[in-house]
């Protein structure tokens, strides 16, 4: 089989290298790419003769899937599967696999640290010392005994809900289904309206699907506390960005952390959140640090190499 890595992944090449090797002892071809394709047609044409391919989080449409008229199997160096055109796999049968759990440990990692930044006024108290200022009036608020709402307890809302809870802070949760872990743990299950309107934090972490998108809307917004500090680590099309906007600047909402927008940085200069008061933007970097690196690339060929053994693994719903 023809096997192509098609976008960098964020690790060495030695490390690609390697399991290149392993698949080349297995009789099959491998090639990588270290840049990202300019264009569509680029795409196609590095996936077209290919039996499986290698993606991260950068589009792949159904427009380029059925161009490779090969491809039988799509390994995801990525969580969501939503940037992939889905509906021609399920049409011809491809497999999509992903890389779930890479990324758990440093998401939830980076909510802790914007609650952290917002409570304590970090990049505000950053601005002040550097123009002579003092630390007057910029002291902040702990996360120890606050409430914390996470809308989406799975595997990275449940890791940030331990560790805010290792703050000594209240966990609340708004999840379709309930685990018994979560509650053994002392997660409270609550309502939607009812994790909006109690949270001193409230932190996103839905995946981005048809029912989940435009989710938390200007009604929703409206419902959490006027000092709540929002955070969206998720994804960005789940939040009516242009009223959480407008309830920041209106001082309806106390402050928002956000990593992920409508559109893949490099944002607009229009972009409403970048004119936003008591705002923390990153540019869709939770998922990203040097371990969790490691384990996508880890788990993306390991993928490949249970598919090519008849053991699929971490195979997605299409």
């Amino acid at each position: 089989m023809k096997i192509a890595l098609l976008e960098p992944i964020g690790v060495p090449a030695e490390m690609i290298e390697d399991y290149g090797k392993r698949l080349e002892s297995m009789g099959h071809e491998f090639c990588y790419y270290d840049s990202l394709w300019k264009n569509e047609e680029e795409l196609k044409e590095r996936s077209r003769d290919c039996d499986i391919i290698m993606i991260a989080n950068h589009p792949c449409s159904g427009e380029v899937i059925e161009a490779a008229q090969n491809l039988k199997m799509i390994s995801v160096a990525f969580t969501g599967i939503d940037h992939v055109g889905t509906a021609v796999c399920k049409a011809k049968n491809i497999m999509v696999c992903n890389a779930a759990g890479y990324s758990n440990q440093t998401v939830a990692e980076l909510i802790i640290g914007f609650a952290v930044d917002a409570l304590r006024n970090v990049v505000k108290a950053d601005h002040v010392v550097r123009n002579g200022g003092t630390s007057a009036g910029i002291g902040g608020r702990e996360i120890c005994g606050r409430t914390v709402g996470i809308i989406g307890l799975g595997q990275i809302g449940t890791m940030a809900a331990k560790l805010f809870q290792a703050f000594g802070a209240k966990v609340i949760a708004y999840n379709r289904s309930q685990s018994q872990e979560a509650i053994d743990r002392g997660i409270t299950y609550c309502s939607l309206d009812e994790v909006l309107e109690q949270s001193d934090i409230v932190s996103l972490n839905l995946p981005l699907n048809e029912e989940t998108r435009g989710f938390l809307n200007k009604e929703r917004i409206a419902k959490m506390k006027p000092d709540t500090v929002f955070i969206n680590c998720a994804r960005g099309p789940i939040v009516d960005n242009e009223a959480l906007t407008e309830a920041l600047n209106e001082d309806r909402l106390g402050f928002a952390c956000i990593d992920v927008f409508d559109c893949e940085p490099p944002i607009p200069e229009d972009y409403p959140l970048l004119h936003a008061k008591n705002t923390i933007l990153t540019p869709h970097q939770a998922f990203v640090s040097e371990e969790s690196m490691k384990r996508r690339a880890e788990i993306v060929f390991q993928n490949v190499f249970a598919y090519l053994k008849k053991k699929p693994q971490n195979v997605c719903k299409l």
